[in-house]
């Protein structure tokens, strides 16, 4: 499975659920396709910061089953 904290799992392309800061308070997912990462480290315990395609920016929470 992969790990939304490991960088080398974050792909551009893959779709993922991230969580956006205006809504960290929340836990509100967000769904989108990634187009950049962000984070230039291999690990963040919170998670992969990225772009989605739509421009929006979040920490991946999840990455969704590659079909």
């Amino acid at each position: 499975m992969d790990d939304p904290k490991k960088r080398d799992d974050v792909k551009p392309g893959l779709m993922v659920d991230v969580i956006l800061k205006a809504d960290q308070s929340t836990g509100t997912l967000t769904r989108g396709v990634v187009k950049d990462v962000l984070t230039p480290s291999p690990f963040h315990p919170r998670g992969i910061k990225v772009r989605l395609a739509d421009g929006q920016v979040g920490r991946v929470a999840r990455i969704m089953p590659h079909l």
